[in-house]
């Protein structure tokens, strides 16, 4: 558990992934457009995996991958992720870490 929040905290955006997950696939590929340049952390290659999933479930995680995090807040997973995006609440949050404006 600390791990994941020390993670969380390093960067602006943070995304725990899995390298062959399509969904995670698909939040990257937003944020690239949104130009944004998330931390990616693939938990599938990280030895303390297994726990990291654990840790962000008990975080409020509905599935462990993708995960999230703008400020250091949860925001969610892919469904979260293009629900705010479409209602318009993802850029703002955003802005300050875009590389374009």
């Amino acid at each position: 558990m600390d791990k994941v929040m020390r993670l969380t905290t390093e960067r602006g955006v943070v995304l725990f992934s899995k390298s062959s997950c399509c969904l995670c696939y698909a939040v990257k590929i937003l944020f690239q457009e949104l130009g944004v340049t998330p931390t990616i952390h693939e938990i599938d290659q990280d030895p303390e995996g297994r726990e990291m999933e654990r840790a962000l479930m008990r975080l409020g995680c509905k599935a462990p991958v993708p995960a999230v995090f703008i400020g250091g807040k949860l925001v969610g997973s892919t469904n979260e992720v293009m629900s705010l995006h479409l209602g318009g609440g993802l850029i703002p949050l955003l802005r300050p870490y875009q590389a374009f404006c």
